[in-house]
């Protein structure tokens, strides 16, 4: 109390004062890393407490001392009501997996197929251990922490600042010459020293314990108090970048090198790999020091280690073409099949779910698993009773492998697969060329358009907050809804949601206004909200782009229906849709009431025309036909080239074409081109006019 009161009661801010709080705030720091980062506390809580609370006095009356990066600013905050939503400059994209060598060898042959390299070209492969934890984004702007936030759905993530600020990892001011505008990029994780020791206070004090590392970490950083971030030891690190004013390396191993210099602690496991063999002797290494890591890794990241080559490949659909995980095989156990349950989807496809005994794997307990479709089931011969191996693919989600024939029960019989729907009891088909089964009930199917209106506000679709799979539910099961507008109509049921349980004013008035953020949607967000079948994200992405308005792709779906149309055959012409998915696509359109839904959901929302990637190219706007053989590089890199400069790439020839590049062997889409009089050029021109 002296020490406080000495401070507080001088009104002049003296060289003696500033000199005190610098050592403050140095001591701090130091007993902080000794905690967090090494576990070796060099003084007691009490002492520690001492000092935080002698510089929270000096700053409090002195506040000109007080900067971002004191450690008054990393805990201690008030509790926040909720967390924003920051868009990401640069989408936080996820990655495709690989489960075997031969993935993993194909992964660079595709590479090579891109880049037209030959096998002789080097190749390098930066390995780094994929770390099990949560992907946060770190902005700095004139080399000072300024924002943080979680991936979220890749677009758009929460402002976690206050709570990124209580971690040590984590520098307020970069070390060192930086771009204006450096944007990091790495993985929070809790380490199982520290996840056992959580585990063990939680349950001391009769609280909430995790089921594994990742959750506590995840737990931790969506504290809206951030005194209990505080006390929880995460640790990042820190592997690729977002968005940089300029670029500062030409490979992905310096900017891991460059992060480092920076202040970021990097994996000392990662490593530059040459060649198939040596990643995958980097691969059995890595798993054979998993268990003795003081953190969870679930497999192996490969990225090219050329930042030309990554710039070059570029991406597909929501992953980068340069990069992949590899992951670690599936960790197994043995459990009883209860029974097998038939779950309904939103397209009315019949999925069996297996009822287990509950039994740990990898860390997680596991009541229910996939048993995927019919087909599997009579592969597989599994029956209830049996006792069965389960695993979780990739470390995520739980399928059953086999049965334990040796251990079934005497008087066991083959599953039958029911032919009806377990919920409306319309008769459930199988064409001859799907493995599923689905119900035929439609809309008057309760589970069908349940499952439509969760996916219609899931994460990558509507992404409404607070409006989760049990209140989707509810409200239908009590009639506030029953279909995708009445959601933006709930506003006008307000007092009626304030009667239900657990529903108070300012829970309901935050849905309300969680639904209001969203009246405004891009139109590939749109169409992907519908739920079509076999309409994800990258589908849904390239319908946006061919047609560019609502209006438009409904006018166009509509003449489409006539399989001898015009509309027809453009719809077949879209680059990446065949007749497959053109057939669902038509279809779902075609169904009763479809028009009506999204007549009223047109009136309720703002659904933004499709934004062509901003460019001054001449190409911007037009349809591109590749044909023949392409030399100076592959046609999959060239399609790339012409759709990031705001080109639509075609299948076939038409009189919407605006550009046919040919390479030897064209044959009739060139002389197609050449009859309706459709500019040709050869792929030395069209390398000049990508500016290449």
């Amino acid at each position: 109390m002296n020490d406080r009161k000495e401070d507080s009661t001088d009104s002049e801010l003296t060289p003696a004062m500033r000199e005190k709080h610098a050592q403050l705030v140095a001591d701090i720091r130091a007993h902080s890393e000794a905690y967090y980062q090494d576990d070796a506390p060099v003084v007691s809580d009490a002492e520690y407490d001492g000092l935080f609370q002698k510089l929270v006095a000096l700053e409090e009356a002195h506040p000109e001392l007080r900067s971002d990066g004191s450690p008054t600013q990393r805990v201690g905050a008030a509790p926040a009501q909720g967390f924003d939503k920051v868009q990401h400059a640069v989408p936080m994209l996820s990655l495709g997996n690989a489960f075997s060598a031969e993935d993993v060898g194909e992964f660079l042959a595709r590479i090579r197929r891109f880049l037209s390299l030959d096998d002789g070209e080097a190749l390098d492969i930066v390995a780094e251990p994929k770390i099990d934890g949560l992907s946060v984004s770190l902005r700095y702007e004139g080399g000072r922490f300024v924002r943080g936030a979680t991936r979220g759905d890749g677009v758009e993530g929460e402002d976690i600042t206050a709570n990124l600020r209580t971690i040590e990892d984590i520098p307020d001011a970069l070390a060192g010459a930086a771009p204006d505008v450096v944007e990091i990029r790495g993985e929070v994780y809790l380490p199982k020293s520290a996840f056992q020791k959580l585990n063990a206070d939680q349950e001391a004090a009769r609280a909430k314990v995790f089921a594994n590392p990742r959750n506590a970490a995840a737990g931790s950083l969506r504290q809206l108090d951030t005194t209990v971030t505080a006390k929880r030891p995460l640790r990042v690190f820190a592997y690729t970048w977002g968005e940089l004013a300029d670029e500062v390396v030409e490979t992905q191993w310096d900017f891991l090198q460059q992060v480092e210099e920076w202040g970021f602690p990097i994996n000392p496991l990662a490593r530059v790999c040459a060649g198939l063999e040596d990643i995958l002797e980097n691969y059995t290494a890595l798993s054979d020091q998993r268990a003795a890591l003081d953190y969870d890794i679930d497999g192996v990241v490969y990225k090219v280690n050329r930042l030309d080559y990554q710039r070059r490949l570029g991406f597909v659909s929501r992953a980068p073409r340069w990069a992949i995980a590899h992951k670690f095989p599936a960790e197994q156990a043995t459990t009883v099949l209860r029974d097998i349950d038939i779950q309904v989807g939103g397209t009315g496809s019949l999925t069996p779910v297996a009822r287990l005994e509950p039994v740990t794997v990898g860390g997680v307990v596991v009541s229910n698993a996939t048993l995927h479709n019919e087909d599997e089931i009579a592969r597989k011969d599994v029956r209830i009773g049996d006792t069965v191996v389960i695993q979780r693919a990739g470390d995520v989600i739980p399928q059953v492998v086999r049965a334990v024939e040796e251990k079934r029960p005497k008087g066991s019989k083959p599953y039958v697969f029911p032919t009806s729907c377990p919920v409306c009891q319309s008769e459930a088909v199988r064409d001859e060329d799907e493995a599923v089964r689905r119900c035929t009930g439609g809309l008057i199917c309760p589970t069908q358009t349940v499952e439509r209106l969760k996916h219609f506000v899931s994460r990558n679709a509507f992404d409404i907050e607070g409006l989760g799979a049990k209140h989707i539910v509810a409200f239908y099961e009590d009639g506030l809804i029953e279909g995708p507008a009445d959601i933006f109509r709930l506003h006008s049921h307000r007092e009626t949601l304030l009667e239900r349980e657990g529903w108070g004013e300012q829970s309901a008035d935050n849905l309300l206004a969680a639904i209001h953020e969203r009246r405004q949607i891009a139109l590939d967000r749109f169409i992907y909200a519908l739920g079509i079948r076999q309409v994800g994200q990258a589908t849904a992405r390239l319908l946006a782009r061919t047609y560019g308005t609502l209006a438009a792709w409904r006018d166009a779906m509509a003449a489409a229906q006539d399989r001898e149309s015009e509309a027809w055959m453009d719809l077949l012409n879209i680059d990446g849709i065949g007749e497959s998915v053109a057939n669902d696509v038509l279809a779902f359109l075609h169904e009763e009431h479809t028009g009506q839904v999204l007549d009223d959901l047109n009136e309720l929302l703002e659904i933004e025309a499709f934004e062509q990637p901003e460019s001054d190219s001449e190409l911007s706007g037009k349809t591109v036909v590749f044909t023949g053989t392409l030399e100076r590089m592959s046609r999959s890199e060239a399609k790339a080239r012409a759709e990031a400069l705001g080109a639509k790439v075609s299948g076939s020839v038409s009189g919407k074409t605006d550009l046919v590049v040919a390479g030897p062997g064209a044959g009739s889409k060139a002389k197609k081109a050449a009859d309706l009089g459709i500019e040709t050029i050869d792929e030395d021109a069209w390398i000049a006019l990508i500016g290449d």
